[in-house]
Parts: structure tokens; sequence; C-alpha cells
């Protein structure tokens, strides 16, 4: 079955009781039990829920991955994987990441676990191997990356963690299943912002974990379990019906990106363009062989400084100022003081992450009305 098809009619969803091409929302924290220790699979909303599970048999299926668990959001995800690590275990995580997954590994986890992390480019395997310690224990990836769209070679950095014995875990949120799928390059968990692409309509939170073997998301659901960030059945019923129209939104998203990133490559205002999809990309050759597209999210530099960054997005009239990503309509954002502001300004030069840096989500409108707005307000 095809991707697109997938999106449709994974995880056999039908209610089995009424018919329903949509599961019902079961809002039911507790369950009736025929007698003690006899029930029908659902005990407490907390462990289990019908609408939730229906979710992440969907997930499951398109990421390739024995079970699939949905969180309250992306960040619930993440800090439930940490959870599997013991305190003093040592962590490898890009240095151009995420910045709330940047926040949470450099002031919670070392703090309130004794983790100690490592923020290295993960774009070359080689760092990656270089950074192993006799006490690490995770290899977390997230490719492309959060701003600056790097590519990690997936299967060289699995296999170079499973040398030593470490879980590898990607954050696949730019590229959803459709676009990439880590499981089959050997990495062991997936992890989703299910905010962005998978909802795809800016108006539910939620996260999801997959893991590779059944073993692993038992011990996953258990954690969960404990700590209690599970999806709530609404917003399991929105992410529902999000991923029902993921493959043509992802069309449509990757479409009008290309076509927004080559008119910034081509624009005399603009320094550097970071766009996968582009010929001159520095890893356009590995996204090609790793990736089925490319996705909807664009970087680009602008001549300048601050200042100029800043005057361009006040310009704006259909990119709205925001943060966030993923959803229908195109969003701008300015990485320095919104998404990445946890970062220290030498933290975020390191990584390459400029106060010029604008990052576009380019949504599902014409592509020719979003051009018109850019070359506007570039002037």
């Amino acid at each position: 079955m095809q991707p697109d098809t997938r999106c449709l009619h994974a995880g056999d969803t039908v209610d089995p009781a009424t018919g329903a091409v949509m599961p019902p929302i079961v809002t039911s924290v507790t369950y009736a039990q025929e007698s003690v220790g006899e029930h029908r699979g659902w005990v407490y909303s907390r462990a289990n829920n019908p609408t939730r599970h229906a979710l992440e048999r969907v997930v499951a299926d398109l990421e390739g991955g024995e079970r699939a668990l949905a969180f309250a959001s992306g960040m619930a995800a993440t800090a439930t994987a940490l959870e599997l690590l013991d305190s003093l275990s040592h962590v490898i995580a890009p240095n151009d990441g995420y910045g709330g997954t940047y926040r949470l590994m450099s002031e919670v986890r070392p703090r309130s676990a004794g983790l100690v992390f490592s923020f290295v480019d993960c774009s070359d395997p080689g760092a990656v191997r270089a950074a192993i310690r006799p006490d690490t224990r995770m290899l977390w990836l997230e490719t492309p990356t959060n701003p600056l769209l790097r590519i990690q070679d997936l299967a060289a950095c699995a296999a170079i963690a499973r040398e030593h014995g470490i879980l590898t875990v990607v954050d696949n949120t730019f590229a959803t299943p459709l676009y990439q799928r880590p499981i089959e390059h050997g990495c062991d968990i997936v992890m989703h912002s299910a905010t962005k692409y998978l909802g795809g309509h800016s108006d539910v939170l939620g996260g999801f974990l997959v893991a590779r073997t059944a073993e692993l998301g038992d011990r996953l659901q258990k954690l969960r379990s404990m700590a209690g960030g599970v999806a709530s059945p609404f917003d399991s019923y929105l992410l529902l019906r999000g991923i029902k129209t993921l493959a043509v939104r992802m069309e449509r998203h990757s479409a009008n990106a290309l076509a927004v990133a080559g008119f910034l490559a081509a624009h005399p205002r603009v320094v550097r363009v970071h766009y996968p999809g582009l010929p001159d990309h520095p890893q356009h050759a590995l996204a090609r062989r790793q990736m089925q597209g490319y996705g909807g999210m664009v970087a680009f530099e602008i001549r300048g400084g601050a200042a100029e960054a800043k005057a361009f997005l006040a310009h704006l009239r259909i990119f709205t100022l925001a943060e966030s990503l993923g959803g229908v309509e195109s969003l701008a954002g300015y990485p320095a003081t919104m998404s990445h502001s946890a970062m220290t300004p030498e933290a975020r030069r390191a990584a390459g992450i400029n106060e010029n840096l604008v990052r576009l989500s380019v949504g599902i409108e014409a592509a020719s009305d979003l051009i018109d707005d850019l070359r506007q307000a570039l002037g």
C-alpha cells in the first residue's frame, strides 16, 4: 500500500461496533470490569483509550514501527524518551536542533536526572563517533534540523550507535513519515511533534514516540502511563483527522517550498538559502537518497543583520509572524528570539543560527501569492 493510501486506511480504524468510518471520541476515564482482574482491554484512560489507540495504530503503520504512543505534546514525548536512561548517562544531540529540545537537555535534565549532554554537528558521522564515551547511552538526531535544514545520515549514525549499544532516537517532525522513515535506516525510536505537519491545522498539541520493537514500545508505554503526559481523546481525534490529508498537504507544502526557495536563492537581498531540495544544498545528494521529499520548511539569511531581518518580517502580509510550523497557513519566524531564544548567543553562532536568519513554514496557499509577498517585503 502506498503512503498516500495508508494515510487514509492505516490502522484499521473503522469502529467495529457501529461501522463509523472515523473512530468515536471516547471520553470515559474508567471502564466497567467483568470481575476482579477481568476486563475488555480498557481500564483507565491514562493507560489506554480507544480513540488514542486508533491514532497510535495509524502512526505506527506510517512509520513502520511495532508500537506508537501519543503524547500531549512533542516535548512530553521527548521528555519521556529521556526517561529510558539512568542517571549520569551521556547523550549526544545536535548543536543546531530545535530550541525546545536544547532547553530541556541543557537546563532541565542535567539538574533533574543527572544526564550529561554533548551537542555536536550530527550531520558529520565522524563527529558523532568522536563524541561517544563509555557512558553514552543515547544518540538523539533531528533531520532535517530546525532551523538550518541540515541533513543527518541516518543509516551511518545508527550503525555507529549499534556498534556501541546506544539507542538512536530521531526527531522526524520536519520530514513526516511520508518523506522519511528512520526505522528503515536502523534507528530505534522516532519522535514527532504532531502539533506540526501531522495535525496540520495549528489547532492541536500532540507528540509521538514510535518504537522499532514491541519490547521498547512496552517500556515507553509504562513510562508514559506513570508520568501521565498522554494525548486527550479529543486531541487524538483531531490528529486522526489531520493525518487523513497529510499526503495531499505535504505535496503542496513541498512544491510551494521549492518555488519559494528558488525565488529567494535568486534575490539580491538574500545571502544564503537553506533548503535540501535545492541542488546547491551541501547535503542535497544525501537528502535525495534518504528522503522521499524535501518538506515545507525554508530558512534564509537576509543581507545585513538583525535590523534587516526584523524589518522584512514586519512587512509581510500573507506570511504570519508566529511560533510553530507545519500548518496549512504560511508562517515566518525569527529563530534568534523565538524558537531558539533559549540558546546563548555563543551557542547560536556556533550552530550557524545567525541574527540575519529567517525561518519560513511554507503553507498551501498559491505559490505565486507567497512569492509576491516575499518580494514586496524584501523591497
